[in-house]
């Protein structure tokens, strides 16, 4: 059974008609065709296929579409602003914290909900943070660094 859907990704307002059984997932890749959100377990163990809901991580394999309507859902295509990059995306190529890059979008997405929470992060809290998200090219140490380093850019940019 098809229901109607409106959901707010990346600041666009969308309306489709979709069956009440697609995930969250499976409408922003093949319907939105927003394929930076990855698919990989399906059963929210490895963090690939994570994006932001009101600001809250989440694993898209396992939230109903549906329950997403009226919720701000960022992706990882719409976290640049203005042909820039986040702190975050920058910060991960400066510190070569990408080797695939298929877990990359969501390590980003998680990151990003973390710092918002905790500015001035530890190391320990970042891995903390990260353990959700799953990544089997790099030994984590990069991408630590590149979330630290990007915690300091937003921190100034905040003091502006």
């Amino acid at each position: 059974m098809k229901v109607t859907v409106s959901l707010n990704v990346n600041g666009e307002a969308w309306e489709l008609s979709i069956e009440a059984d697609r995930t969250l997932l499976d409408v922003l890749r093949t319907e939105l065709m927003l394929t930076g959100t990855k698919t990989n377990c399906l059963e929210a163990e490895c963090g690939v296929c994570t994006v932001l809901v009101d600001g809250m991580a989440v694993n898209s394999c396992t939230v109903l579409a549906v329950t997403a309507q009226g919720r701000q859902i960022t992706t990882i295509e719409g976290l640049a602003r203005d042909g820039e990059l986040h702190p975050l995306q920058q910060a991960f190529i400066d510190r070569g914290a990408v080797q695939c890059g298929y877990c990359i979008p969501g390590m980003i997405l998680s990151a990003k909900a973390f710092l918002d929470e905790h500015p001035s992060p530890t190391d320990g809290q970042i891995r903390e943070a990260l353990a959700g998200n799953l990544c089997r090219c790099t030994g984590y140490q990069k991408i630590v660094d590149a979330v630290q380093d990007a915690a300091r850019v937003l921190r100034r940019e905040r003091r502006r």
